[in-house]
């Protein structure tokens, strides 16, 4: 007597269980990362026409000048100014201004790196940074 027995596995599985998962994990991830709030500093970025809510009263420029060696420049001025003495004069010179803001003129291979350093200035300082752009 020959009994077979018909014990089968069905190869075939639902994913509807594993899509509901999948759904739900992008929804957490959208809505936390949402709620992240890097400190970092605000800029006031000017739009094409060049129209800026505030105006700055001193501009600090930075160029490349050789060797990855930058200058920085204070209101245009053609003599340049070490790294040190930048804060300093920054502050000598938004000490009396109400809503203290300066501009950021960087050139284009100038690092992100001196720009941000720059910018760690006016977060040290309370002040308000416009980064300069040049429109399209």
């Amino acid at each position: 007597m020959a009994l077979k027995r018909n014990t089968r596995v069905d190869p075939s599985f639902s994913v509807s269980s594993m899509t509901d998962i999948v759904f739900l994990l992008l929804i957490f991830f959208l809505v936390t990362s949402t709620l992240i709030n890097p400190n970092a500093l605000k800029l006031l970025l000017p739009k094409s026409t060049g129209q800026v809510g505030a105006k700055a009263t001193v501009s600090v420029s930075i160029k490349d000048w050789q060797n990855d060696t930058y200058t920085y420049h204070i209101n245009g001025d053609r003599d340049p100014l070490p790294y040190d003495q930048v804060e300093e004069q920054l502050i000598s010179l938004l000490q009396n201004e109400e809503d203290p803001t300066f501009s950021i003129f960087s050139d284009e291979s100038v690092p992100v790196g001196e720009v941000v350093a720059i910018m760690n200035i006016a977060k040290r300082n309370h002040y308000k940074v416009i980064l300069a752009t040049q429109p399209e």
